[in-house]
């Protein structure tokens, strides 16, 4: 005998291991003996009791809620009456699990497929399945009939080419049939009843065996569309009702539910919980998937549809990987995948949807799982590798490791080497302020002293259209004007270009997408053209802009259109600080407000007015009630 317990159980496909194991392990028997092990030498072992009582054991603390008959399918034949019922006193479920293993090891191996419920159909009965479906049915009224035919046994699948249609309504019964809404709920329970009763008459045992091969056949979950092409005479018309005999067979099919397409054995989401849980160590490759899935009873003709069904999970690159909601998930998950640095431009294409190319970037540069590779690539930080600083930075770095000086030509040599930089561009910086030659010609970091850093009259904090996002970074509004997009420079708050590290005389190249982005203070702090930025994101006047720059010298950018008109003044004041969520109330608001101008959670109304009217943020004060 080939057929092991998990062949005759199918329960024991898709219940988790770590229920299974705890319950059924046996001294006498090796590791998930129910997968591996044929029954035969099983109970050879240790006994046909003793198996049948490890069954008994796991119906009890797993399987409670369903049908003998859905537990072990051979119930179906050896007694079709008890394969109805649910699970009684362990004792009894022991007794009658013990009779059919017996009766399953006393067969002819010719017989044992056909006997366990193996995915073969059944022998066809004498007359066809569906005229055997219509007896239910029969001599029932037309009130009866329309319950069975437009509610109980109605399809919610629109085909294409059809019209729409819905499930009837118990009201619109009524109406149809000038009664009760009351009246046709209690015509609907005692045709449920009358249809139970008839599946116990022997009469319905070759439906009964039918059903029972389906269970084997369908796992754990199978699309809804795969149970009308299962056999030919599933798509017959029935005399009674004139609907595809399919649709009945679905109903009878308990233990299964119809889902988003689905047929699911047991709860949905229970399975797709289970399903998620695969992953939480990240992509696993699409083969391997699908025989993991195949444990919890998936089959593995269907097993990569399951895959790309579950919420939070997708099919990428011929892995499966856990798919959260956050952009920066994503990016980990396709960093994951392909095991190789990428530019933003490629992570935001695998991600599609309706993520920027921008978005990506900034989200790359402010999460701390991502390591900026090179000029436009990022890997995982898990990774390891040197991170890219920009030009000057790595020039001074290959110097520290160099022992305080190196030639230009090694440098250029190394960087090019790692690196999408030009030689020409190193040269530059090597030639340029913050260097100077040795006497042998290499070059070191220049010698004077470090300026003391500059403290601004107003730092950050105190510094008008400056907000704090939860991340701690601190980001300048920019309102975008004409100038903006006609790509002049413009000023910048001394308070946050103190905050970026800047003193007087002072300048920082800040690296974008679209080119490098310089930020000088000579008489004021200025920053150069960002219209290639707006460009970018379709900016027009009176948009905003909220910029900072990384540590590691990427300009970072999020964008927020103009406000939509009638917007309730307390969510124009908040879109000012570029939160765009709705609040519960004003003190909510004050608190957000608060939070982001850098004022402890517990600050007052009075405290938050104050500080923004220090600040000269006069654009959000006249939004606020009593300002």
């Amino acid at each position: 005998m080939n057929l092991s317990l998990s062949d005759i159980v199918p329960p024991l496909r898709w219940t988790a291991p770590s229920q299974v194991e705890p319950i059924a392990s046996d001294p006498g028997l090796p590791d998930a003996w129910w997968h591996s092990l044929p029954l035969d030498r099983a109970c050879a072992a240790v006994g046909t009791t003793q198996v049948a009582s490890r069954l008994a054991d796991l119906t009890t603390a797993c399987w409670a809620h369903l049908m003998l008959g859905d537990i072990l399918p051979l119930l179906r034949f050896t007694d079709p009456l008890e394969s109805l019922q649910a699970p009684g006193p362990r004792e009894s479920v022991h007794r009658l699990f013990t009779e059919v293993i017996d009766k399953l090891l006393a067969t002819e191996p010719d017989e044992e497929a056909a006997a366990a419920g193996a995915p073969v159909p059944p022998a066809l009965p004498e007359r066809p399945l569906p005229e055997i479906i219509d007896e239910i049915f029969t001599g029932l009224d037309e009130r009866q009939l329309a319950i069975a035919r437009d509610r109980l046994y109605f399809d919610s699948h629109q085909q294409p080419g059809q019209a729409a249609h819905h499930r009837a309504t118990l009201d619109e019964l009524a109406q149809r049939f000038s009664v009760t809404r009351e009246r046709i709920r209690q015509i609907e329970r005692d045709l449920r009843d009358h249809v139970m009763e008839w599946l116990n008459r022997p009469g319905a045992a070759p439906l009964n065996a039918h059903l029972s091969w389906l269970r084997t056949r369908l796992g754990a979950a199978v699309p809804a569309d795969d149970l009308a092409a299962t056999v030919p005479w599933h798509r017959a018309e029935l005399a009674t009702l004139a609907i595809p005999a399919w649709r009945v067979v679905r109903t009878l099919l308990t233990g299964y539910e119809q889902v988003d397409g689905w047929l699911i054995a047991g709860g949905a989401e229970e399975l797709r919980e289970k399903t998620r849980q695969l992953f939480t160590d990240g992509p696993h490759p699409l083969g391997e998937s699908m025989t993991m899935v195949g444990r919890l009873g998936i089959r593995e003709d269907v097993a990569e549809r399951w895959l790309g069904s579950i919420p939070h999970l997708r099919v990428l690159d011929g892995h499966v990987a856990p798919w959260a909601r956050g952009l920066g998930d994503r990016a980990e998950a396709v960093l994951a995948v392909t095991g190789t640095p990428l530019t933003p431009e490629e992570i935001q294409a695998r991600i599609g949807g309706d993520n920027s190319v921008t978005g990506v970037r900034n989200q790359l540069g402010a999460d701390d799982r991502f390591l900026r590779l090179d000029r436009n690539k990022y890997g995982l930080r898990r990774w390891g590798g040197d991170e890219y600083l920009g030009i000057r930075e790595m020039i001074s770095r290959e110097i520290e490791r160099a022992g305080g000086e190196a030639s230009v030509n090694t440098i250029v040599e190394n960087l090019t080497s790692h690196y999408d930089v030009s030689e020409n561009s190193i040269r530059a910086y090597a030639g340029g302020p913050g260097f100077e030659r040795t006497q042998r010609g290499h070059i070191r970091i220049a010698g004077q002293e470090p300026a003391e850093s500059y403290h601004p009259r107003r730092d950050v904090s105190m510094t008008r259209r400056c907000f704090r996002s939860r991340d701690s970074r601190w980001w300048h509004r920019v309102d975008v004007n004409a100038e903006h997009l006609r790509g002049s420079g413009s000023p910048l708050p001394t308070g946050f270009a103190a905050h970026l590290g800047m003193a007087p005389g002072g300048q920082l190249t800040a690296s974008a997408a679209s080119g490098e982005v310089i930020i000088s203070w000579h008489n004021q702090p200025t920053i150069g053209s960002i219209r290639p930025v707006l460009a970018e994101y379709n900016a027009s006047e009176g948009d905003h802009v909220f910029l900072t720059v990384s540590d590691g010298g990427e300009l970072l950018t999020r964008f927020l259109p103009a406000a939509v008109a009638g917007l309730p003044p307390l969510n124009q004041a908040l879109y000012l600080i570029g939160y765009t969520a709705p609040v519960a109330s004003e003190a909510e608001g004050l608190r957000l407000i608060g939070a982001r101008i850098g004022l402890p959670e517990d600050a007052s109304r009075e405290e938050v007015l104050d500080r923004l009217r220090e600040r000269g943020d006069r654009d959000i004060l006249r939004f606020l009630p009593s300002a």
